[in-house]
């Protein structure tokens, strides 16, 4: 196949902001999690698929995660908020496993 350029599991974008690798990071529709440190307006590599312990709580397993952009974390809240991916496991103290959606709308 002549036209084919990667598989897509990592995307080269350019950061919106300063970000740390493992940091949870939107680039317009695109979701994913640094696989690098980046400084803004750098290009760095997000991981579009997969499962990753992020910062949010209160969810059980099979729960919709948000993205709350006002204060730019993750919620269990739905109002007001975009759907980025969904809990795999209950919540921890502090954080949870998610399965991201590479794609938002």
């Amino acid at each position: 196949m002549q036209n084919f350029v990667q598989v897509g599991d990592v995307l080269t974008v350019t950061a919106p902001a300063a970000v740390n690798s493992g940091d949870f990071v939107i680039v317009g529709k695109i979701a994913g999690v640094a696989a690098t440190d980046a400084e803004s307006g750098a290009d760095v590599e997000l991981a579009t698929k997969g499962v990753f312990e992020l910062p949010v709580t209160g969810l059980a397993a099979g729960e919709p995660v948000f993205w709350d952009a006002t204060p730019g974390v993750l919620t269990a809240t739905p109002t007001d908020n975009t759907r980025v991916g969904v809990a795999v496991a209950a919540s921890g103290a502090s954080t949870t496993r998610v399965k991201i959606d590479p794609v938002i709308t």
